[in-house]
C-alpha cells in the first residue's frame, strides 16, 4: 500500500513568514497598474457613449429662453452658460446666437470686452463678433444656434448647432416689425 503525504499543517508556535519587500512592491504595483486600467477603460467608455437624455450636457439640447429682446442692448454679447452660447446684439438690433467653442480644438472662447472680440485661450485664434475668425489657427468662423423671437421673448435652441464657414447677414433673426 502506498503512502500519501498530508500537508504541513503550521504548528501554533510557528511565526508567519515575513513578506518580502520585492514580493510586496510587485503586488502594490500590479493593484496599481489594474486601478490605472481600470480608470482608463471607464474614461475611454465614458467618451465614446452618448450622454443621457437628464444630464447636464442633455440640457444643452434643448431651447434656452434667454429672455426679454428689450433687455438685450444693441452692440453688446451676453454669455449664457446653460446652453453654453454667446447672445450677440448687433448694433442694428438683430439677434445672432455664436457657441463658446472655438472650432479650432474647442476651447472656451470668452469675449473681451476691452478688445470687442472673442479670444481663445487655447492658441491665440480670434473672433469678431459676428464669430468670423480674424486671426488663426481656427479654420472657420464659430458654430451658431437658431434664434427665434416669439412675443418679445429671446429663444435659442442650443440643440442644433450650425456650421458655418464665415458670417452671412441671412443668419441675422431680427424682431417682428408691428
Amino acid at each position: 500500500m502506498k503512502k500519501t503525504k498530508t500537508p504541513k499543517a503550521n504548528k501554533p508556535d510557528e511565526a508567519p513568514v515575513p513578506v518580502s519587500r520585492r514580493h510586496f512592491l510587485s503586488i502594490l504595483w500590479t493593484a496599481l497598474g489594474l486601478a490605472a486600467l481600470v480608470e482608463f477603460l471607464w474614461l475611454s467608455f465614458s467618451f465614446l457613449w452618448p450622454s443621457k437624455p437628464g444630464s447636464a450636457e442633455g440640457q444643452a439640447g434643448s431651447v434656452v429662453a434667454a429672455g426679454a429682446l428689450s433687455s438685450f442692448q444693441p452692440g453688446t454679447v451676453t454669455a449664457f452658460q446653460r446652453g453654453a452660447f454667446y447672445l450677440v446684439r448687433l448694433e442694428d438690433g438683430g439677434v445672432l446666437a455664436l457657441s463658446c467653442k472655438c472650432t479650432h480644438l474647442g476651447c472656451t472662447v470668452p469675449w473681451v470686452e476691452k478688445e470687442k472680440k472673442f479670444l481663445c485661450p487655447c492658441h491665440a485664434s480670434a473672433f469678431d463678433r459676428t464669430g468670423n475668425v480674424i486671426s488663426a489657427p481656427a479654420p472657420r468662423a464659430l458654430d451658431i444656434f437658431p434664434v427665434s423671437i416669439e412675443n418679445n421673448i429671446v429663444k435659442v435652441a442650443t440643440g442644433k448647432r450650425i456650421k458655418r464657414s464665415g458670417f452671412d447677414p441671412l443668419q441675422v433673426v431680427y424682431p417682428p416689425k408691428g
